[in-house]
This record gives structure tokens, sequence and C-alpha cells, in this order.
């Protein structure tokens, strides 16, 4: 049995409006991103570690806040201050309250560095300074630590705990001092890493693809910088990029014109991305009207890293985290709303009160969807489905408003829960209907970079007949600026939506 969904109107495949057993074929599909790799049991511990989100580096980052915590503590009060018990003699809390605290405050700025990205592999090739990323997420993390402070020593008060001043004993000249030198030790290590992996790896193996007059540029910039890139080709098209890639090992791609563009997007940027490959677009004029923000600079000229996957894993899994978040701040709200809505359907739709469905999920893995039924039980007896009308006589009259508020919808915090969908991302679309997006859109695989949400921005945005190339443009843009806070505005947006009937 099939649920067909909300109105749905003609024109490309599933674009126009929704299909008969979905209330979303209207809205473009995703499709896949690669699929993260394997954690195999032969793999060595350290390889599958790293495929899990750990790096080596983090645990330099931990060992070494954590010894500048003891060391600024030492200095101000075991040198400067120097008490009877010398260098341990710290006053009013006991020491191992003050270690504890060391420890909770190195947690927090490495748990914000990873959700900052700031241990995602970088290209070697305009490698991006690191201290003002690092400063911008120390800041963060010493706003939370003071926010988890004021907090817990509220708790500690109610609960008549009168011991100590503060709960988690962390002087602000300490922490004033721990931000600024830990922000200018972390980037430091992030620079001897990289220089590390130069001496390791070797000098980035690159190639220029441009006019004679583009890489004649080129080159005189280039050839100063002959110790941080070495330039193995040139050539005038990207003829064969693939094969000329494989064939010289190169590990960067410098593409000096954007002619090309359309030719390589997505397949050739996403195979030589799958590669290890990494493209950069030397950035002129004309790109800097796009409103470009993360300009890299190689031998003195501007370049933009392109890339065909624009979430990274450190991201994705923060986001999972203020899904989680979100939803158990919610719960008070959803879960009475849930059985409500269900013990309606049940009175006025009868038995089954739920409707699966197949979709397509984050790098194109399939699962069930699930949404209240509000169509008459074997709405499609012949098993195929079809576009809906908005007044399609399958429609329970009972269950017209649950479809119109989007009610039906709520079921799906159980995808939620069980990560096969998010709050906010692209719709989940149906196999066929993607499958179908993806030979007549360019780059549609990229909207499966994120699990499918229960909103998005394309829903905010759109309507039933915006073509879904154009809603591809809003789950793109969804992709590129992603936040807790963008995530916020789109369901408070939703609920907008939802009550001016605006969809």
């Amino acid at each position: 049995m099939t649920d067909p969904d909300r109105p749905a109107r003609r024109g490309r495949p599933g674009g126009q409006g929704r299909t008969s057993s979905d209330p979303d074929a209207s809205e473009p599909s995703r499709q896949r991103p690669r699929r993260p790799a394997s954690t195999g049991p032969n793999l060595p511990l350290l390889t599958r570690l790293n495929q899990r989100g750990f790096r080596l580096v983090m645990l330099g980052d931990g060992l070494a806040l954590y010894a500048l915590m003891v060391l600024v503590a030492v200095v101000r009060y075991g040198l400067l201050n120097r008490g009877t018990n010398g260098w341990f003699d710290w006053p009013t809390y006991p020491v191992p309250l003050y270690l504890l605290s060391f420890a909770l405050l190195t947690s927090l700025y490495l748990v914000t560095f990873y959700f900052g990205g700031l241990y995602e592999r970088e290209p070697r090739l305009g490698f991006p300074p690191a201290l003002p990323r690092v400063v911008r997420l120390a800041l963060i993390a010493t706003g939370l630590f003071a926010g988890l402070e004021f907090v817990a020593t509220s708790l500690s008060e109610r609960i008549g705990d009168a011991g100590t001043a503060r709960a988690l004993p962390m002087p602000l000249i300490n922490l004033t001092a721990i931000f600024f030198l830990g922000s200018i030790m972390v980037a430091g290590l992030r620079r001897a890493a990289n220089w590390m992996r130069v001496n390791r790896e070797g000098p980035p193996r690159a190639i220029l693809v441009g006019a004679p007059d583009e890489v004649n540029t080129a080159r005189k910039h280039l050839d100063e910088e002959q110790e941080r890139i070495n330039v193995v080709a040139e050539f005038s098209d990207v003829r064969g990029l693939v094969d000329r890639v494989q064939e010289l090992g190169v590990t960067d791609v410098v593409l000096l014109s954007s002619r090309w563009l359309d030719t390589l997007y997505p397949t050739v940027l996403t195979t030589l991305e799958d590669r290890g490959v990494n493209v950069l677009q030397r950035v002129t004029a004309k790109e800097t009207m796009f409103g470009l923000e993360r300009v890299r600079q190689v031998g003195g000229l501007p370049f933009v890293l392109l890339r065909s996957h624009t979430i990274p894993a450190s991201r994705i899994r923060f986001k999972r985290f203020t899904d989680l978040v979100f939803l158990t701040a919610a719960s008070p709200i959803l879960l009475p709303l849930l059985l409500l809505t269900a013990i309606y359907v049940r009175l006025v739709a009868g038995s089954p009160i739920l409707f699966w469905q197949e979709r397509v999920g984050r790098a194109g893995a399939r699962f069930r969807m699930v949404k209240f039924r509000t169509m008459y039980a074997n709405a499609e007896e012949d098993g195929s489905p079809r576009l809906a009308t908005r007044d399609d006589p399958r429609i329970i009259p009972a269950c017209t408003w649950l479809r119109a508020t989007r009610l039906d919808e709520l079921p799906q915090i159980y995808n939620i829960l069980r990560g096969d969908m998010a709050l906010v991302g692209p719709r989940p679309e149906r196999p066929e209907l993607t499958e179908q997006f993806e030979q007549i859109i360019p780059g549609y695989e990229r909207r499966h970079e994120l699990p499918p949400g229960l909103t998005g921005l394309a829903q905010i945005h759109g309507r039933y007949h915006t073509d879904p190339e154009y809603k591809l443009g809003y789950d793109l843009q969804y992709l590129v600026n992603w936040s807790p806070v963008l995530d916020l505005e789109i369901i408070a947006r939703t609920v907008a939506v939802v009550l001016l009937r605006r969809v």
C-alpha cells in the first residue's frame, strides 16, 4: 500500500508536484555523495580511529593545552606568589579541583576544535593560516567554559555547598592567558604538523591548466615558490584530465580560468576528489562577484578550493548532535502532539495509522520513511505511483488539514532518532524519481551529502511549481552555509510557512 501525498502539478518528472505516494515529489530529490569508508577489523588501529574522526594531533593538542594550564597556575601562584608549600600551594581551592577544571577546559577546547573542522585534512597547496580560525574556536570554547562554570556554581549554591566560591575554579587572569597563549600554541602545532607533512610527502605535484598567457603569468609567480610547489606539467585544456593526473602522480590541479567548470562539474571533480586530488580555481575579477570568502594564496595568486563534497565529517557529526539537542528540548511539545495526532488518525482513518515508504537518504542509502496515513487504504492498487491532485479523491477528507499543516510528517521523528534523517536538510525522495533527476540535473547527487530533513531551505522558499533544479540551488546553498543558527532559522520559518499555508 502506498500513500500518495500532497497536490502535484504537471511538468518535469516529479519536479512540479508531489507524487501520489509522497508529499515531496515536487521537491528536488537528493543524490548520492560518496559513502564513508568502511572500518574493517583488518585495518591498522590508527587508520580505523582516523576514519572515525580521531587525529593524532588531537592528542598533542590536548596534552599541550593541559600542560599550559598547569604551567600558568604554577607561574602565577608558585613563582610569582610562592607559598609555604612551594609551586603547588595554590590559593582558595584544592589542587585536585584545579586539575579537574583544567581537564574540563581542555576537553571543551578539543570538542570545539573538532566540530569547528580544525582537524579536517587540508590540502598542502595554499595551506590557509591557522591562527585566525584557532582564535575564533578558542573564543567559543572559553565562552562555553565560562557559561558552564556559572551554571555549576549556581547549582552548587542551590544545594547548599558553600565550601568554595566557585564549582570550577579558573581565575579570569588564568583563563585569559590560556586563551591567548593556547591559541598561539595550537596554531603553531598546526604549522609544525603541516611542515612535517611536506617533509614526509614532499611538495605538492601540480599541473597548470590555462591559455599560454595565463600559464606564463602564473609561472612567474610560482617559480618563486619552488620549495612549496612542484609544477610537473602545463596544459591548455582539460581533455583527458583524469588520465593525465594519474600518469603524472599529480596531487593538485590548478585551473587558471573558469571556462572549464561546466565540463568538469560534477563527474570529473568528484572523481578527482575521491582520489585525493585537489582542484584549485584562480580567482579573477569576474569570480569576485560571487561573494567568495575562503580565498587561498598560492605564489601571490588568489585561488579557491573546488570541492564536490562540501560538508566534512566533523560538521555532519556536529549537526547530528544539535539535532538530538533540539529534539530533547522540544520533546515536551512534540510527544503530546504526536499522541493526539495518532489518536485522531485512528478515529477518522482507521488502521493502520502509519504509512511506510522507501526513500533515498545520505550517501544514496535507502531507508523506510514513516508518516501518518492520510489516504484511503490501497490508494494505489496497481502498485504504480501517481501524482496527486489538490482535490484527490484518495485523500481522506478529515485528514486534509493534517496534510496542510504537515502534522502527518511528525512520525519522521523516529527516522531522525535512528539517524536516517535530520531535522533540517534536503527532503527525502523516492528512488524512482531520484534516478530521473540524476539523469537530467548535473550535480544532483550532492544533495545527499547530508541526511534528508523534515524541512529544508527549499521548503521555506520554494513552492509546488518550483523546478527541481532551482530547488537544488537552495539545497546546495544550505550545504555550504550550514550552521545550528541556520537550522533554527529554517525551523522557525517552517512554522510560519505552515501556519500561513504557503506551500
